[in-house]
């Protein structure tokens, strides 16, 4: 692997002893190479110019199949690395003009390197998403449910607009109810957590999940504390009424790494969009 190579980034560790996997491949194939500098190793692989140049890159960041065997590529790498050690996830498609950009960006952010990675240590990333349950008036997003404008029509217009009443306000009703718990089961997990971040709650058009995300939120937590924390959330899961609670990890901090942003026009990276969630979202 030459020097000038376009090199993938993945993360950022301190130095670890345990051995990744023997064959680990990242993005396009190539095998995944540590570049230590310092008291910082830097997990890379070489890509090829074609695919991962910017221009390159540009054009490909629009074909979603590319991109999502990227972020697949992406998240196994940071799957492997999380099993030995606790890394500081780079955005997907963080490209280096070879070892010497990579070198440049750990020392240019060493401080703000190590910080990050204090705080990670030990921990991991789960996922906790709270949704509605399919089927009923509360999923049906023009307000009606299951023929309920054709029966109202037959049964002339008051009647229609008293049941409409009724459906409108049975869906509040599940929508409070779903709101506070989502609200109870955030304060309650994050006794476990060294941090927490809620995020947007996710469109079910585009993540295909059944029901209305009302809870989408990450949490890092102690290893230790793994599995006081997972339990926690399948109790609150089977106490839940008309409710889905959906556990994911542990992954590595996607969502608390908060990565060195404009890497790109500092250490001669030709690209850096994205975020390495994407791959952990699609699991």
């Amino acid at each position: 692997m030459s020097e000038d190579d376009l090199r993938y980034g993945y993360a950022v560790c301190r130095p670890f002893d345990t051995p990744l996997p023997t064959g680990l491949t990242g993005v396009a194939g190539a095998p995944v190479a540590l570049l230590r500098h310092g008291d910082l190793v830097a997990v890379t692989s070489a890509v090829p110019e074609q695919d991962f140049s910017e221009r390159a890159l540009r054009a490909r960041l629009e074909d979603l199949d590319w991109l999502a065997a990227t972020a697949r590529a992406h998240d196994e790498v940071l799957a492997a690395l999380t099993r030995v050690t606790s890394p500081l996830p780079l955005r997907l498609a963080t490209v280096f003009r070879g070892a010497d950009g990579v070198r440049t960006m750990l020392a240019a952010r060493h401080d703000e390197l190590r910080r990050h990675l204090a705080r990670l240590d030990g921990c991991v990333e789960w996922g906790v998403k709270v949704y509605t349950q399919t089927g009923g008036a509360e999923e049906d997003g023009d307000g009606t449910a299951g023929g309920a404008a054709t029966a109202g029509r037959a049964a002339g217009g008051r009647d229609y607009l008293r049941r409409r009443r009724m459906e409108r306000a049975s869906r509040e009703r599940v929508w409070e109810h779903a709101e506070e718990f989502a609200a109870r089961l955030q304060h309650g997990l994050a006794r476990y957590a060294a941090d927490v971040r809620v995020h947007r709650p996710q469109d079910a058009r585009l993540s295909g999940a059944p029901g209305r995300n009302v809870l989408n939120a990450a949490y890092l937590v102690d290893r230790d504390r793994s599995e006081e924390f997972t339990t926690a959330v399948r109790q609150a899961g089977d106490e839940a009424r008309g409710l889905r609670v959906e556990l994911t990890g542990p992954w590595a901090a996607y969502s608390f790494g908060d990565p060195p942003a404009d890497a790109s026009r500092e250490d001669g990276a030709p690209a850096r969009t994205g975020s390495a969630r994407a791959g952990a979202e699609a699991r």
